[in-house]
């Protein structure tokens, strides 16, 4: 993923491409996003990242921070012993899925693609730490008309 930096009223941001699937149905191939570096993220925040993977621009969900135990079992996912509703994923593409629990380090994230059964993330290279964490996800600006994946009916 490539941006250009421009000044926005919250400081530095980037409009970031997405080249990679692994956030569908949020956000699919060939989307743009602005990214900001401010903030800290918390639970469901969209960030970026180098990938630990590859070293790549990386953009995942935060679904767990330190100290949180997290789990996915037969493709819900579980913190903190607590079933997460996530309206983003489409629970029907990952039945079966499992993994967990494990206990995210202090200092660290666990992310996630929404697109589970087709993602590289913290279950292949573990909780990533927050230092490493570029920037967070402000608002999709392309394409500004398609429905979130909360809003599509069913």
């Amino acid at each position: 993923m490539a941006g250009v930096a421009v000044l926005t009223g919250t400081g530095l941001a980037a409009p970031v491409r997405i080249s990679s699937g692994s956030m569908a149905p949020t956000l699919l191939e060939g989307d743009r996003v602005l990214v900001t570096r401010a903030g800290t993220p918390g639970r469901g925040a969209l960030v970026t990242f180098s990938s630990p993977a590859d070293g790549v621009l990386t953009l995942k969900r935060v679904v767990a921070v330190a100290g949180d135990r997290v789990a996915i079992e037969d493709a819900a996912l579980v913190v903190n012993g607590r079933r997460v509703a996530e309206p983003y994923v489409d629970a029907a593409r990952i039945d079966g899925l499992y993994f967990g629990p494990v206990t995210v380090p202090a200092g660290t994230v666990f992310v996630l693609g929404d697109r589970r059964a087709g993602s590289i993330d913290s279950r292949a290279y573990g909780a990533i730490p927050a230092a490493r964490v570029e920037g967070r996800v402000l608002v999709r600006l392309w394409p500004p008309l398609r429905p979130s994946p909360a809003q599509r009916p069913k």
